[in-house]
């Protein structure tokens, strides 16, 4: 499967300016892809103030997704603020080239920012099917807890997407290896670059990691598309020879 991650920068709270910037990236790549992935909070940056940018599942940001799309005939990931039933969250979304949604809600939400004081957090791990590989949906601060990320169910992909700041991107570095190292998973983070109304800086390091812990793109913190392959039957192959996955344990999650 060939995966395009989109490493750039957001205007704060300002969907239009977001959609039009990422439209011209995606649109001017001559190289074809199978999937695209965007940044946490595409639309406006990782935003305390949800009434401002929230959408529906059937507004203008979505129907945009579904358009390009098809347009490339490839699936596009990335997360946004949503409203539904009165609620906020932050909703990774998953649109196939057909027009078909699937989605995963953010469960660990950020207390230190108050993220979990405004939105509401999901419960469900979603595991999306897209050309014959299984890929785990996750959101920035979920890759601090691997339980809740725990392969046990054979997944192909583990895929985060960010905005991870400067002071801590340490962390995002060395947690993303793990996870591709304990899950035998190919992982890819993809962080978005520059400054928020905060004056948080975001230094990017978006990356795919392979089921080894071997890097096999870094993006630092460039702007851009990067475009790079993963391979299925190697990491199975690998996954068969060394079977650490077969010593994991069990559990629930509450």
């Amino acid at each position: 499967m060939k995966v395009a991650v989109f490493q750039t920068k957001l205007a704060w709270e300002n969907p239009t300016v977001n959609r039009k910037f990422i439209e011209e990236y995606f649109l001017n790549e001559d190289e074809s892809f199978d999937l695209f992935v965007l940044p946490e909070m595409f639309t406006s940056g990782f935003t305390m103030n949800p009434s401002v940018v929230a959408e529906t599942m059937e507004g203008e940001t979505m129907n945009w997704l579904k358009d390009l799309a098809k347009k490339k005939t490839c699936a596009i990931t990335g997360s946004l603020v949503i409203k539904e039933n009165e609620k906020f969250y932050n909703r990774m979304v998953f649109v196939f080239p057909s027009g078909e949604v699937q989605y995963y809600n953010k469960r660990h939400l950020f207390t230190l920012a108050g993220e979990d004081k405004i939105y509401t957090k999901g419960s469900e791990k979603a595991i999306v099917n897209y050309n014959n590989w299984n890929i785990c949906l996750q959101i920035c601060y979920d890759l601090r807890f691997p339980v809740f990320a725990r392969n046990v169910e054979n997944y192909d992909l583990l895929l985060y997407v960010a905005n991870w700041p400067k002071p801590r991107i340490n962390a995002w570095d060395a947690l993303l290896k793990a996870r591709a190292i304990e899950n035998m998973c190919y992982t890819i983070g993809v962080n978005r670059i520059g400054e928020d109304a905060n004056q948080l800086e975001y230094p990017g390091h978006s990356k795919a990691i392979n089921y080894l812990g071997n890097t096999m793109v870094d993006c630092e913190n460039e702007l851009g598309v990067f475009i790079f392959e993963l391979d299925k039957n190697m990491q199975n192959e690998a996954r068969e020879k060394f079977n650490f996955l077969n010593d994991r344990d069990y559990f629930d999650i509450h």
